[in-house]
């Protein structure tokens, strides 16, 4: 579940980063089961134990959006479990990239660049350093100068490869960052205004009758993937799709509801849900890797996004933005992906079959890509949905 920012870390974090270096094992708690509520595998905890055992916060990666959205992931379960060693490991993480004044390393010459500006914001409410302040500012205002379509969408990156494209996953790339940055800061006139603006502008180029998205749109339509005719991709890619409804419902979450433009999200959100339901694969509860084909040679059910619309089925049935019906939709997604994650013979969790980062193709691209284990995309949606489960 997506809860409020809470400061509560005042103190040094000397005690914590003590438990994330000496933390061991994969331990379980009792939670509430898949089907029957009984005692189970606490699979948020898990799951965070299992990826702090395997990296410490120096070897988990560089500044990126996979690591991004697990690290966002984890900060859900602290604020849960209230374990302290779980945001000391976020923090440590940060610090790698942040200097005392808030100098940060990055150019965010890339929406992809500004998922993580996210643990910025969260580190600032949890401890009140300035540093953050500075560093999460920095990414606020290069979106002054960045690059946009003409109805204002922003690139996916400024970059000659990817100028004028919009991608699904630039959503969420910027839009909670931006929303978040807003209320942290008292920036939400633009922020809120900003993040109704993005997401209308991108549906209006990529929502389809069926209420899904084709992945990307290319305003100059020169891309080698372009529809010369529409700037269309050919695909509906699912983890496009994901990234798409988790903007949405954080947006429905955090604009008022006197927002210009919340009710078109409103109307894109219940076509998008619907669009869910008529592709679900019934015997699995998942959804395939090319949404939209569930019959077509070599497809198959994709770990990461089915956990993503799970979380966003989840999350908007119980919000009210869409039909209670959707609940049951989202649970036997829930139930789908609770398939594919085990505890392996040393103790930690494995979850299967996450496709790694992917650009935009034609179908014998998306089938193609590698299945992965423990990959981040998969880990952060998984923990996401976990937490909006409960």
């Amino acid at each position: 579940m997506r809860r409020p920012l809470r400061r509560v870390l005042r103190t040094p974090l000397v005690l914590a980063v003590s438990a994330v270096l000496a933390w061991g094992g994969a331990g379980t708690v009792n939670a509430r089961s898949a089907s029957s509520g009984a005692a189970a595998t606490d699979w948020s905890v898990a799951v965070v134990h299992s990826t702090m055992k395997r990296f410490t916060a120096s070897t988990i990666g560089g500044w990126s959006y996979p690591v991004g959205l697990y690290l966002y992931g984890q900060y859900q379960v602290y604020l849960r479990t209230h374990d302290a060693s779980y945001l000391a490991y976020l923090k440590a993480w940060v610090d790698r990239f942040v200097a005392a004044d808030g100098t940060i390393n990055q150019s965010f010459d890339s929406l992809d660049s500004m998922l993580a500006g996210r643990l910025l914001v969260i580190l600032h409410h949890e401890t009140g350093q300035a540093k953050y302040a500075v560093a999460a500012a920095t990414i606020r205002k290069r979106l002054d100068t960045y690059p946009r379509t003409a109805d204002g969408g922003f690139w996916h990156a400024d970059t000659s490869s990817r100028a004028h494209q919009l991608w699904d996953d630039g959503l969420y790339m910027v839009v909670p960052f931006l929303l978040e940055y807003g209320k942290e800061f008292g920036d939400s006139a633009y922020t809120d205004a900003e993040a109704v603006k993005q997401l209308t502008v991108y549906a209006n180029h990529l929502q389809q009758p069926d209420g899904l998205l084709q992945h990307a749109y290319d305003e100059s339509k020169t891309a080698g993937w372009a529809n010369p005719a529409t700037g269309l991709s050919p695909e509906q890619w699912c983890r496009a799709n994901g990234w798409y409804g988790m903007a949405l419902v954080t947006a429905l979450d955090d604009v008022p509801a006197t927002q210009p433009g919340r009710a078109a999200l409103i109307s894109s959100l219940t076509h998008f849900a619907a669009g869910l339901q008529r592709y679900q694969d019934p015997a699995s509860g998942r959804w395939y890797q090319v949404i939209d084909q569930p019959g077509a040679a070599g497809n198959w059910t994709e770990t990461s996004c089915s956990s993503m619309f799970a979380y966003t089925l989840d999350r908007a049935a119980r919000k009210g933005y869409i039909d209670a019906g959707y609940t049951a939709v989202a649970q036997k997604a829930y139930n789908g992906v609770l398939a594919r994650i085990s505890l392996g013979t040393d103790g930690m969790t494995n979850l299967t079959t996450i496709s790694v980062g992917t650009n935009v193709g034609d179908y014998a691209y998306y089938i193609a890509r590698t299945k992965a284990t423990n990959d981040f995309h998969g880990l952060g949606s998984f923990l996401l949905m976990s937490e909006e489960h409960r």
